[in-house]
């Protein structure tokens, strides 16, 4: 599959809730590390992601990727995503974020996904209280120092 056709399948996926379909885009020890949720590793924890944890917490997604471009073994695109909050507190919030993907490929699926964007500004459209953002930031900010491969960032 190019991988033009593996994004459209992707963001087809996320936005109709099919699981089944999304994890069938991935290896089968394949990982989606989403920026919200953390990492799922395997096809039957990717497809419960979508459906238990996604689709639990909004409603009417909307993913449009754009300026793919791949060699095969990586692939990297922009997006604009959106959804409707079903979570407590922000009900019927509208939520629109811009953001990029890379995407590690093997014998055209996906080996690894990762995404980057501003989580905060999706934080303060769901209109958490302040102390919610800065346990979220807290806990992200931990994940950022553990990763090896940032170690001798940390130490200037």
């Amino acid at each position: 599959m190019e991988f033009a056709e593996l994004l459209q399948e992707f963001t087809a996926a996320v936005e109709a809730g099919d699981g089944t379909r999304l994890a069938n885009l991935f290896t089968e020890d394949g990982v989606y590390h989403d920026t919200f949720y953390g990492e799922f590793k395997g096809r039957p924890a990717i497809q419960s992601m979508l459906e238990d944890r996604f689709w639990a917490d909004a409603k009417a997604f909307k993913w449009d990727a754009f300026d793919a471009a791949s060699d095969g073994k990586l692939g990297y695109c922009g997006w604009n995503f959106s959804y409707t909050s079903t979570q407590q507190g922000s009900e019927g919030r509208r939520v629109v974020f811009e953001g990029m993907s890379r995407f590690r490929l093997r014998d055209g699926l996906i080996e690894h996904y990762g995404e980057k964007f501003d989580s905060g500004m999706a934080l303060l459209q769901l209109d958490f209280p302040p102390e919610r953002v800065a346990k979220l930031q807290r806990r992200w900010n931990d994940m950022l120092r553990s990763k090896p491969a940032l170690q001798p960032h940390w130490r200037g």
